[in-house]
């Protein structure tokens, strides 16, 4: 088969859906497939014959999963974009999630809204494995500002509008030993909110991908946050059901990146040697993005290694493959096979943020295509 591919896993993707699935919350546990992660149709078939409901960041994402058969109700449409098409999605059933107040005052103004309404709350706190992955925070833009909640208690008590949902996301690939204090805050702002009966505490589970990077341990997150919230209602009396919304957690581990060595050149004696493949960042941007690294194996019988940096094949400084730790700006070598050109070379756990997250047509070239395997 051509290269480069992306390779989608069915049997890793359903043992993730297992374990999400097996997971409990004392007054109901809802799990969402955030799809920007990737909007695969047949991952969300997938998704959606097993009972996983469904995040979309943008209306056309919203559009694009009823246009695949997903009921909207099924849907919840939280987005740093003002929805093109909101009266239609509330008229499908969509929930919204108004995340700022010029967004509360469009939900407001259509014609034919729900009485009911979601809002996410920026509660001063955000967290993440760099700073452009953290969302919340007096440097993030996402989200009402926490000390809005009595300004948009008010604009909904105008239209006779009941928030009863609560969206409150810091970031993605948190340390997990700081969930329980995303709990405690999230909790905090619930208390100021009387008729929220819905948490959705987002996404931001990490897996591990490279090096000692730690894998968030689902059934330890959950079960820490399933305390707080019977302490929650032992406090309050207020039953608080729990959402989440893993994209990577979900799919991360069931992609690969499947691409060719197109070339090898060096910088001479005793600097760097590069792997040079036939894809980089028009397919494959978080190396570039975050500085993300991902397991690299060339796929050969060689008994010899050799250090390489490997990059892409954009005409781009920046289309590096194997970056730094966390850090975009710096290289890093990988101990591989001895490669030849034409060699199979694999990049691991690339089902999430990489396919959706491209550079999509740089130096005009064809995007990797995506098949499903078993």
């Amino acid at each position: 088969m051509n290269t480069p591919r992306y390779e989608y896993s069915r049997s890793t993707i359903e043992k993730t859906i297992n374990l999400l699935l097996s997971l409990s919350s004392p007054y109901g546990l809802q799990v969402r497939y955030a799809i920007k992660a990737n909007p695969h149709p047949e991952i969300i078939t997938m998704m959606d014959d097993r009972g996983i409901y469904f995040d979309a960041s943008s209306s056309y994402e919203a559009e694009e999963l009823l246009n695949q058969g997903i009921l909207g109700n099924k849907i919840s449409l939280s987005s740093q974009q003002s929805p093109h098409n909101l009266e239609v999605l509330l008229g499908r059933g969509v929930l919204f999630t108004a995340t700022s107040m010029n967004q509360l005052k469009l939900f407001l103004n259509c014609a034919h809204h729900p009485n009911t309404l979601s809002v996410r709350i920026n509660p001063a706190f955000g967290a993440g494995h760099n700073n452009r992955t953290s969302t919340g925070g007096t440097s993030a833009s996402f989200g009402i500002w926490h000390e809005y909640i009595d300004e948009v208690l008010a604009l909904a008590k105008t239209e006779q509008v009941t928030i009863n949902r609560l969206d409150i996301h810091i970031g993605s690939g948190t340390d997990p030993a700081l969930w329980g204090e995303v709990m405690e805050r999230s909790l905090s702002v619930v208390e100021k909110l009387p008729d929220v009966t819905v948490l959705d505490i987002g996404g931001g589970y990490k897996v591990h991908r490279y090096g000692d990077e730690k894998e968030a341990d689902m059934v330890e997150i959950t079960t820490t946050f399933s305390k707080q919230l019977q302490l929650f209602f032992e406090k309050t009396g207020r039953k608080i059901s729990l959402e989440i919304e893993p994209g990577t957690y979900l799919i991360a581990h069931a992609g690969t990146l499947v691409a060719s060595v197109d070339d090898i050149v060096d910088t001479g004696s005793g600097e760097y040697t590069f792997l040079r493949l036939n894809t980089g960042m028009n397919d494959f941007l978080r190396a570039t993005l975050y500085g993300a690294r991902h397991s690299i194996e060339v796929m050969n019988r060689s008994s010899a290694t050799k250090e390489y940096v490997v990059v892409g094949h954009n005409c781009e400084s920046g289309d590096i493959l194997s970056p730094g730790n966390g850090n975009p700006e710096e290289i890093e070598t990988r101990t591989l096979k001895e490669a030849e050109i034409g060699d199979e070379v694999r990049i691991y756990d690339t089902g999430a943020y990489c396919a959706s997250m491209r550079a999509k047509g740089y130096n005009s070239f064809p995007d990797a295509i995506e098949v499903m395997v078993d």
